[in-house]
């Protein structure tokens, strides 16, 4: 009898405890389905646009068109930031991005324009991992944890969304010919790299988990 009732005493005592560690994480952040989330949103919306495109076998000209698509992506999850945001840093960050990546998208458009494409061995290795570099950083992006706050997931999913964009210039270096795209994928990787290391810093100081 003794024993049936210091059985039901701890019993209790650790449904308490978890019941308090249960109100620990109710009263914290609680994640955000990924569906829910504004910018899981448009980077689906911008990858199925991405996925639609037909590609051409050159390498200097899917690799423009890719990153103009691309770059569209991050716009559009930097004007949401700017809309919905509140950090200072990561506002100024955000209009950096759209400014900079939109004269690159004019540029692109430019090349896109004037350039015949011609398709090579190259390019079609260069559409295949290029594809296969956009559904590495979806699976990326699947697997953040996303807070629904909105200067911290636009900052965790734009990591990803620039690493990507470096793989991508990568690609071009080693299977573009033409020296203006080569040029701005080289361009992209210095800009972006130190821009996913800021990124980084703030996260690792803001992150409510």
């Amino acid at each position: 009898m003794k024993n049936n009732l210091l059985g039901r005493l701890a019993l209790i005592a650790l449904l308490a405890i978890v019941s308090t560690a249960c109100n620990k994480n109710n009263d914290g952040i609680t994640p955000q389905t990924h569906d829910a989330n504004v910018y899981q949103q448009i980077m689906h919306a911008n990858m199925t646009q991405m996925n639609a495109m037909k590609m051409t076998g050159d390498p200097d000209h899917d690799f423009a068109m890719m990153m103009s698509m691309h770059h569209q992506g991050a716009i559009d999850m930097a004007n949401e930031v700017l809309k919905s945001g509140n950090d200072p840093m990561i506002k100024t960050m955000a209009q950096n991005v759209v400014s900079s990546q939109t004269s690159e998208k004019s540029q692109f458009t430019q090349f896109l324009s004037s350039h015949q494409a011609v398709a090579s061995d190259a390019g079609k290795t260069f559409d295949a991992m290029a594809m296969q570099g956009m559904d590495k950083m979806m699976k990326a992006q699947d697997t953040r944890f996303l807070s629904g706050n909105s200067d911290v997931d636009f900052t965790a999913l734009m990591i990803d969304h620039h690493q990507s964009a470096l793989d991508m210039a990568q690609m071009e270096l080693n299977y573009g010919k033409v020296d203006s795209m080569k040029q701005m994928a080289q361009k992209i990787i210095e800009e972006q790299k130190t821009e996913i290391s800021q990124f980084q810093d703030w996260l690792i100081k803001n992150k409510p988990y």
